[in-house]
Formats: structure tokens, sequence, C-alpha cells
């Protein structure tokens, strides 16, 4: 009898013995599927975070240029009003501050960042290199919003670049850009004015924008004479000048300037000299003109720019001076009544036998051009 007793306890603690392998078993694998899964989770996580992040770049810190875009903008993606501009798929956004409130510093860098390098914008020569009007007003907004000299500078450089377009010149001034920029001329900042007065020079090429640039005509003057001789600003003013005054429409307005553009031209260096020249042969050219310039009171060295060994550039322009004033002379019914010219004044240089040897000894010159020049010009003195 005990032997099938004592076989059954073997046989109860054999199953017993099995179901608690078995349990432990499947409690030990279970913690160790929980841990795998609960790694899998984590390296999701991992994961969404870092997709996150890319996301949080592209929208806030590093944002690449949508397709067609040309900027590599930073504009915040936020729900607000903005303009969308690439191909389209995602809108970058300019989050502007509260009227009177400027951007933070940081914010200003960030944007001033994106705007292409100065020499980029211009020199692919493709329309993708061009900031659309959209960018143009944001540029704009930007430009007339922060004090920050660095970004100022840099900003009228790409709207300067931009508007020598033709496209851009007339955009530039619907967006009412030009009493923006021309408001910079006013900078304390010497490099930020020639900028300003660069940006001015390639707006001015448009016959309206004119219209608008002309009331800045008198302060661009009184800046020319009364700044630094041979500076960027002066030659930047000397060239706006130039182009305001290639027709006739705003060339009465430098009546009272003709004296102290004579003496800048006899003071300055070679570049200076041949810019005032430019001027005044576009002042040569209007027989409105004529009068205020022989009234002038010029010294008596303006003469030596006649002598033979004067730099050719600056030698035709004095000969091309001289004639067109003739030809105005000479125009029917202009200055019938010769009016009282003083002693000291361009009519009295010109019109002076030391003029007319100089002059005439020019047709012996080396270079071909100026003998040409001075073929076509004796007959007249």
């Amino acid at each position: 009898m005990g032997g099938p007793r004592g076989a059954g306890w073997v046989a109860a603690g054999l199953l017993l013995g099995a179901g608690a392998c078995y349990c432990i078993y499947r409690l030990t694998r279970g913690r160790r599927r929980g841990d795998r899964e609960l790694g899998i989770r984590s390296s999701k996580s991992a994961g969404a975070l870092e997709e996150g992040t890319s996301e949080g770049q592209l929208c806030g810190r590093s944002a690449r240029p949508q397709t067609g875009g040309t900027w590599e903008s930073q504009w915040s993606k936020t729900s607000q009003p903005g303009v969308c501009f690439g191909n389209g798929n995602s809108c970058l956004r300019e989050t502007h501050p509260p009227s009177g409130q400027m951007h933070d510093s940081v914010s200003v860098q960030k944007l001033i960042g994106t705007l292409k390098p100065s020499k980029e914008d211009l020199t692919d020569g493709s329309y993708d290199d061009v900031l659309n009007a959209e960018q143009l007003q944001k540029l704009l907004y930007l430009l007339e919003s922060t004090e920050d000299p660095v970004i100022i500078e840099r900003a009228l450089i790409t709207l300067g670049n931009n508007a020598a377009f033709s496209v851009n010149q007339a955009i530039i001034r619907e967006l009412g850009g030009i009493p923006i920029v021309a408001n910079k001329i006013n900078h304390s900042n010497q490099s930020i004015k020639e900028k300003a007065l660069n940006a001015l020079n390639n707006l001015s090429v448009n016959v309206e924008n004119q219209i608008k640039i002309k009331i800045y005509i008198s302060q661009v003057c009184e800046d020319v004479f009364s700044g630094p001789l041979n500076s960027a600003v002066q030659l930047a003013g000397l060239t706006l000048l130039t182009n305001m005054t290639v027709t006739n429409d705003h060339q009465h307005m430098l009546h009272s300037y003709i004296t102290d553009l004579f003496q800048v031209l006899l003071t300055g260096n070679g570049n200076t000299k041949v810019q005032v020249l430019k001027l005044l042969l576009n002042l040569s050219e209007n027989p409105a003109m004529t009068e205020g310039l022989l009234r002038a009171q010029v010294d008596s060295s303006f003469l030596s720019l006649y002598d033979s060994h004067v730099a050719k550039e600056i030698l035709l322009r004095v000969l091309t001076l001289f004639q067109n004033i003739k030809n105005c002379l000479k125009i029917e019914g202009h200055l019938a009544v010769q009016p009282t010219f003083t002693e000291g004044s361009l009519f009295f240089l010109l019109h002076g036998e030391e003029c007319a040897q100089k002059i005439r000894a020019l047709v012996d010159h080396h270079d071909a051009e100026v003998k040409e020049k001075v073929v076509t010009i004796i007959p007249k003195i």
C-alpha cells in the first residue's frame, strides 16, 4: 500500500514544482518583455523629441528657405497674420511687435542674418536673387523699426542693390520706401548716410521716383558742401545730384550751389573732380542754366584744368563744358540782352585770352580724342 501512496505524493510534488517553475518563467519573461517594451517606447519618445526639435528649428531658429524663396528665412511660424512666401507648403511669418516697441536684439540679429550678403544680391543676375514685394515690405519695416546701425547699414545695402532693378524701383516707391530710405541721410553715422545715398541713387533712375526724391536735394547739397572733402558721403551725394539732373526738370534747384560745385571741383581729388564735372555737364546742356553757370564765382586756378598734363577723363570734360556753354550762348534768343558779369566769374575766365591760348595748345595733344575735341572747339573761341 505504501508504494502507490508514495508514488502519488511524488507525482503531486512534480506537478507543483512544474507549476511553480512555469510561474517563475512567466514572471521573469514578462518583466523582460516589459523592459523591452519600455525601451521601445522610450526610444520612440526620444525620436519624437528629436523630430520636435527639428521642427522647432525650422519654425524659429534655422529654417531653410522654401522652394522658390529668396531668403534663408527665420520668420516664426505662428497663427498671427503674416505674409507667406516660398512654395506655399509652409507659411513663414513675421510677428510684428506692438506699436512703439522694438524687436528684441536677438530676433533682429537673426532676421538681418537672413538677408543675402550685399554682393550676392546681384551677381547671379537671376530673378531668384531679387527680393519680391512681400520681402521688400518686410525689409522696409525692419529698416524703419530698428536703431541698430549694423542692421540699418546692411538693410540699406540690400535695398540699394535691389533698387538697381527697374521693377523694384517702382515697388519700393509704392510701398512708401523712399521716405524711409531718405530719412537715413540724417543719420550721424557716415557709413549709413553713404548707404542711404547709394540706395537713393539707384531709386532716382526712375523718373517717378525723382518727384519724391527732389524734396531732399537741398539737404543733399548741404551735406555735400559742408561735409569732409573727398569722402564717400560727398561722392555718393554728388552721384545722386548727377542722376537728378540728367533731365532739366530739377536742375533749377541747384542754382544757388553752382559756385560751391566749382569750389569742390578745384579742391577735390581725381574721383571728386570727375563726378563734379559730370554734374556740371548736365547743367551746361540746359540753356536755362547757362546764365547761372557764367555768373558763378570761380577761382582762376580753374584754367589749370586745361593744361595738357591733366588726366584725359578730366580734360575731355572741361573741354565739353566749354563747348556746351558756347553752344547755349548761340541759341537764338538766349541771352539776347547780355547781362553784366562780374570779374572773377566763370564768364570772364572762359572768355579771357589765357583760356583761349590753353585750348589752342591742346591741338598738339598726344591723345587723338582730345585733339578731335579741340578741333571742334577752336572755331568757337
